[in-house]
């Protein structure tokens, strides 16, 4: 490289005078040029003092002065060059900071006091879609006018950190520039650490012609001292600067350009999927189309689940669907806790209305795309579009396993949220737990399962006081989203006389679990143990004079068989009448002759 020019440049960017100039060549001439050492020991009188200091530069060069090495002044604000030990400031080695010497000699070396802190985000080697190419764009032309300081771009949404760190890649390079990306959990919080981390940043951002990206996607309000870390960052760190979150950020002084990064609509992701897949996606038989409807997945997650798809040779459509799946978690494995279905419709013993109900529900998730886009009962109204229901009845009565069958017959995720945690007493926080939820829960469509109606629910049409219209505010909004969401979303309660009847009509479905009569409970007895099991007289008939639910039922069979493993003995009714002693005492009742007669 041209070293003078390459230092005048420096010279100009940090605003160095000419006396600090000559001593930041000098400290470049003693790390390229063997002849500096004799020369500077010379200098010094002393054959062991072979490094500049501050001292001979003061006597060498014209029009020193102190401030050259104060700790505002630029060579060491900006640490283009670190001070060594010696017995005094004159005295003092100075040397050319590593990475100011590769950027020098042009070298792309990462800097290495940002390890740890920021990493290189390289451009995208395919396209985007064409929605976020045209975001690109716009941040291309708003950079592009020249105006100092450059505005804050905003990307805002739902949308995963990897499809907004592909647009700002994208964006980046149309610029000349690198992209590197800072976890704004990284920030620190003490001023010192981050103004210190601002300037490395501001350093290298000037050195590297690079981006930064701070992804505040997962920050959450709860770390309220990083968010103030972030909001000062954002506002101080200069050059061309990214920010990733859902909402657009507030109390900030810089300009800004949001821009809401949403996935990309169905035609896009159709031409995504097809281009990714390639030759396997005319094989697929409609999967193509049933991918772009049900999942909302931008361009890197969408090439990525194809490729997972695919490793195995040809593309099956089952194993495509499941890789969709899986890049479709992140975000809500997260906020809820997943349920790996186990159980089928044949594991559901319910009166044939209620599975008549399920059956229907079912038939509304796997045919709404048909329904709402291709017969356009979709364009008429966004409003009343999502599926929702609730799973009402005592513990044990199959609530549970019916989402699970739901969700295994549909070949989808199900979460299940525990309401009583998402409620909150401070005004406005269960909204915006609520809205994690489902905004994370957008991209798989996945069956949401919320437990604990009743602690968000109740008959509470009529305000009496402040806490009463907040508590309306909290349901109308949870039954908005409900129904507003691409998927199903169920509740469950225990005790539906205690929930309204106006937010009953705002559900599409109603599914009361009634606790099981002794039909019902023959029927769960017969299905209860796997084939597996080996038995010895277990009367079904008489079992299902027990009276509890199903979950009931299971739990006395899981523990007989325990009782029977631990005697090397098959699962007879003897165990089972000791399993259903302790169950029953679990229900705080006595367990009567009249449930037992004939057991053994």
């Amino acid at each position: 490289p041209d070293l003078p020019q390459t230092v005048a440049s420096l010279a100009d960017v940090f605003g160095l005078s000419a006396f600090e100039r000559d001593v930041l060549l000098l400290c470049l001439g003693a790390e390229l040029d063997p002849a500096f050492a004799p020369a500077i020991a010379a200098a010094h009188g002393d054959p062991a003092r072979t490094e500049p200091t501050f001292g001979l530069a003061l006597r060498a060069f014209a029009d020193p002065h102190w401030s050259a090495v104060t700790p505002g002044g630029p060579l060491r604000y900006w640490r283009l060059v670190d001070l060594g030990t010696g017995p005094g400031l004159l005295a003092t080695p100075l040397r050319l900071d590593e990475r100011v010497l590769h950027a020098m000699l042009g070298l792309r070396a990462p800097d290495e006091h940002l390890a740890g802190f920021v990493h290189r985000v390289p451009p995208p080697t395919d396209a985007l879609a064409p929605s976020h190419r045209r975001l690109a764009d716009e941040i291309v032309a708003a950079w592009s006018e020249g105006a100092a300081p450059l505005p804050l771009v905003e990307l805002c949404g739902t949308e995963a950190s990897a499809e907004k760190r592909a647009l700002a890649a994208t964006a980046s390079a149309s610029l000349g520039l690198d992209l590197h990306v800072l976890d704004a959990h990284a920030l620190p919080t003490a001023p010192h650490d981050l103004d210190a981390l601002l300037r490395l940043w501001t350093r290298e951002a000037t050195l590297g012609a690079s981006a930064l990206l701070i992804d505040a996607d997962a920050l959450g309000d709860a770390d309220a001292a990083r968010t103030a870390a972030l909001r000062l960052a954002l506002d101080r760190a200069p050059g061309p600067l990214f920010v990733a979150a859902p909402e657009r950020g507030r109390d900030l002084t810089r300009a800004r350009l949001a821009l809401d990064v949403e996935p990309p609509p169905v035609a896009e992701q159709r031409e995504l999927w097809t281009h990714a897949l390639g030759a396997d996606a005319s094989r697929l038989n409609g999967t193509v189309d049933r991918l772009a409807s049900h999942f909302r997945l931008g361009a890197p997650a969408i090439r990525a689940a194809a490729a997972r798809a695919g490793s195995s040779g040809e593309t099956a459509p089952n194993r495509l669907w499941d890789a969709a799946r899986a890049h479709a978690r992140p975000r809500l494995d997260r906020l809820a806790q997943r349920i790996t279905p186990a159980a089928t419709w044949d594991d559901l013993v319910l009166p044939e209305r209620q599975v008549q109900t399920l059956r229907e529900i079912e038939a509304h998730v796997r045919h709404r795309m048909r329904v709402y886009e291709a017969w356009g009962f979709g364009a008429r109204s966004a409003r009343g579009l999502g599926i929702s229901a609730l799973f009402a009845g005592a513990s044990g009565t199959g609530k549970t396993m019916a989402a699970e069958v739901l969700a295994a017959s549909l070949r989808l995720d199900l979460y299940r949220i525990d309401l009583s945690r998402v409620v909150s007493k401070y005004i406005g926080e269960t909204e915006k737990n609520l809205a994690r939820v489902f905004d994370g829960a957008e991209a798989g469509g996945a069956v949401l399962l919320f437990d604990e109606a009743d602690a968000l629910f109740g008959k509470r049409s009529e305000v009496r006081d402040s806490h009463d219209r907040h508590a309306n505010i909290e349901v109308s909004y949870l039954l908005q989203r409900m129904e507003s969401y691409r998927g199903l979303a169920i509740l469950t309660t225990n005790l539906r006389g205690s929930l309204d009847g106006a937010f009953l009509r705002r559900l599409r479905f109603v599914v009361t679990f009634p606790f099981p009569d002794a039909t019902l409970r023959e029927t769960i007895w017969r299905r209860t143990f796997p084939d597996a099991t080996p038995t010895e007289g277990v009367d079904p008939q008489k079992l299902a004079q027990l009276n509890v639910t199903g979950g009931n039922i299971r739990n006395v069979a899981l523990n007989a068989a325990f009782l029977a493993a631990d005697a090397d003995e098959p699962v007879r009714m003897s165990h089972l009448l000791r399993a259903a002693r302790s169950e029953v005492a679990k229900l705080d009742r006595p367990l009567s002759d009249a449930e037992t007669r004939g057991w053994t």
